[in-house]
């Protein structure tokens, strides 16, 4: 049956040059009769359903038949998106309000304006499981789908924290090769959205490997070559150079932090060092003063200490009931034994 599809699928093409043909199957039992056709030039609004994607919608016939065509579409291939929902007219917008519905069936594919394109039932009337094309990248996104489906099959075996940084690490890495090898850009970016994400688990993962990676520029590059003046190119490139300049500066912010940091530790290290010597040299000069003194008796001891307190000799006599003349002789001993000549010197020992 997939042979007769393909063969009547090829012949089309080959007479209706110019001309796009989407046709399927719905299960109208289960499903609204209306089936929209949509152009996705956003890569970030791959998943959902959204209104102004929306560039025509035709109405399935009792078989649950249904057919876009047509010449409007661009001749390069881009992304596209058929659905079909339960929502009546008159709640679509509110019930698509930021790309949600939960009660709709979506394929995203990739076609041109001269691609033909069936999408039959498959087992128990499923819809949009099968692509039929005569354009071999128009069924990349289910492959990718069905990748994924296997992925969430093994982070289900052990739900661990563990496990999940192991299939992290190796699904990262799996489906971005996988991208690669569909040798289809518009595919690695459907793969290249989801790793980026920023929600997405992956999202650490593509940081470090963004560092170290030169498959990003590769990618841009197989872009610009393949889609020189697509917006999904240009979308690409600015994203690319935003986060390149988010890690930029952040290395940037790291090297100053690390440098503040340093900073701060040889002020704090110079403030205690000061502290230190101050503390030294103090306990010095406290040892230093202590052993002066020792070289005093004890009434020159209490002399010395009225005179740092910058009692006069007749003060002092007065003070311990002595004469001024015994006075200045305990004063001259002082001087003598200190080795100073004047009480500025003597006040310097004790004070400076």
């Amino acid at each position: 049956m997939r042979l007769m599809y393909a063969i009547v699928l090829l012949l089309l093409s080959l007479f209706s040059y110019g001309q796009y043909s989407f046709s399927g199957y719905i299960d109208s039992d289960e499903w609204n009769s209306t089936v929209y056709l949509s152009l996705v030039e956003d890569y970030r609004k791959l998943s959902g359903v959204y209104a102004e994607q929306i560039i025509a919608k035709t109405t399935a016939d009792e078989n649950g038949f249904f057919e876009f065509n047509g010449n409007i579409l661009d001749e390069k291939n881009k992304i596209y998106r058929i659905h079909v929902d339960k929502c009546s007219e008159d709640k679509q917008e509110v019930n698509h309000f930021n790309g949600h519905c939960t009660d709709s069936k979506t394929l995203i594919f990739i076609a041109n304006n001269n691609d033909n394109i069936e999408l039959p039932f498959s087992f128990e009337n499923e819809v949009f499981c099968n692509i039929i094309s005569t354009n071999p990248k128009s069924n990349a996104f289910v492959k990718i789908d069905s990748l994924k489906a296997d992925m969430r099959f093994a982070y289900g075996e052990f739900r661990s924290e563990a496990n999940r940084k192991l299939n992290n690490k190796k699904w990262f890495k799996t489906l971005q090769d996988y991208g690669k090898s569909l040798n289809e850009p518009l595919a690695e970016l459907y793969i290249y959205a989801y790793l980026s994400d920023r929600a997405s688990d992956f999202h650490s993962y593509y940081i470090k490997d963004l560092r170290q990676n030169d498959y990003y520029d590769n990618l841009k590059t197989r872009l610009t070559e393949k889609y020189p003046v697509s917006l999904y190119t240009n979308q690409y490139d600015n994203e690319l150079a935003a986060d390149k300049f988010m890690l930029e500066s952040s290395a940037e912010n790291e090297a100053t932090f690390k440098w503040q940091w340093l900073i701060y530790l040889l002020l704090i290290a110079s403030l205690l060092l000061n502290v230190f010597f101050i503390f030294q040299k103090r306990k010095a000069k406290q040892s230093s003063t202590k052993k002066l003194k020792e070289r005093l008796s004890k009434q020159e001891l209490v002399v010395l200490d009225l005179i740092l307190q910058n009692k006069s000799n007749k003060e002092i006599a007065e003070t311990l009931f002595l004469s001024v003349s015994t006075i200045k002789t305990h004063t001259n001993n002082i001087f003598k034994k200190l080795e100073v000549n004047s009480r500025d010197e003597t006040k310097s020992l004790f004070f400076s």
